[in-house]
C-alpha cells in the first residue's frame, strides 16, 4: 500500500472565504501514483473547514449569508471576552463545530471520484489569514 502525505498552505482573503482546492488535491493524487484508494483532506485549524459542494458564485454568496445568520460576529460570546490570541472569533469556532474538518474521496483509475459539479473547498471562518494549512493524505495501490 502506498501512503503519501503532504502539507499544503494557502492565504485567505476574506473573513469568510471559500477557496477551491480541488486542483491541488488532484495534483497530489497524481503525484502519489495511487490508482485505487482514497484521499483524505484535513485542516489543522479550529476555525476552518473542508467541505465538498458546487462552485457557483451565487451559491457561495448564499452559503456566506446563511453562515453569517447562524453565528453572527456581533453576539456577546463569552469566548470573545478573553481570547488566547486576541481575536474575537467565537463565531468562527461555532461555525466550525457545525462543519467538517476533513473530507475523504475515493480514487479510481488514479482519478478523484467527484461528481460533475463537486469541488473541494477550504473554508476560512476567521480570516483573512496567512499560511493556513491543510493536509492531503493519499492511501492505496
Amino acid at each position: 500500500m502506498l501512503v503519501n502525505t503532504t502539507e499544503n498552505y494557502l492565504d485567505t482573503e476574506k473573513s469568510l472565504d471559500f477557496v477551491d482546492i480541488t486542483a491541488i488535491i488532484r495534483k497530489r493524487v497524481s503525484e502519489s501514483k495511487v490508482r485505487t484508494g482514497i484521499v483524505t483532506v484535513y485542516t489543522t485549524h479550529t476555525t476552518c473547514s473542508i467541505r465538498i459542494n458546487e462552485y457557483e458564485d451565487r451559491l457561495l454568496a448564499d452559503f456566506e449569508l446563511f453562515l453569517k445568520k447562524i453565528a453572527p460576529r456581533t453576539v456577546g460570546y463569552a469566548h470573545n471576552r478573553s481570547t488566547l490570541d486576541g481575536r474575537p472569533n467565537a463565531h468562527s469556532h461555532i461555525l466550525s463545530l457545525l462543519m467538517n474538518s476533513s473530507e475523504t474521496i475515493p480514487i479510481r483509475d488514479g482519478v478523484l471520484c467527484l461528481g460533475r459539479w463537486q469541488r473541494v473547498f477550504f473554508i476560512e471562518l476567521d480570516g483573512p489569514r496567512s499560511k493556513r494549512m491543510f493536509i492531503v493524505q493519499v492511501l492505496g495501490n
